[in-house]
């Protein structure tokens, strides 16, 4: 669902931060990282807050490269999509899959995942010029089956 909530002169920056938000997790959604992140802008601040990971865009697209070969089934469901005024979106997705490969540090014992983020990305109109991504990561963690948190890879 897109929901360009904005109306008056902001509508266009709503819809256009809207329309890049719902292209970008698509393409991520098809395993197309290199599609989706021809809307980034290569100086992009990124903060992955649950990861502890910030930079440019090569922390998400690490992630992402990360995500995809992990989980070779992933489905991105967009719950919500809202543009706002400012150029930024807000995006509510379910991330899902079932591992296959080793994850954020969590070795691989073909655990299905679903987990919902919350993503907010700045934009332009024309590109995306910043990401922040928030979801519970102890709670990523469980459905992996990872017991230990001071030793990820050790279930």
């Amino acid at each position: 669902m897109t929901d360009a909530t904005d109306a008056g002169p902001g509508h266009a920056a709503a819809d256009a931060a809207a329309r890049l938000a719902t292209d970008f997790f698509a393409a991520l959604g098809r395993g197309d990282v290199e599609t989706a992140f021809r809307t980034v802008a290569p100086d992009a601040p990124v903060v992955i807050h649950p990861t502890g990971q910030s930079g440019g865009p090569e922390v998400a697209r690490g992630f992402f490269t990360e995500a995809v070969t992990a989980f070779p089934d992933l489905l991105l469901k967009v719950g919500a999509c809202r543009g706002c005024s400012d150029g930024r979106a807000l995006v509510e997705l379910t991330f899902e899959g079932t591992q296959a490969a080793d994850f954020l540090g969590a070795i691989n014992q073909e655990k299905h995942l679903d987990i919902e983020q919350a993503w907010v990305l700045a934009t332009d109109g024309a590109v995306i010029t910043a990401l922040t991504g928030y979801w519970d990561q102890n709670k990523l963690y469980r459905r992996l089956a990872v017991k230990r948190l001071d030793q990820i890879a050790i279930a």
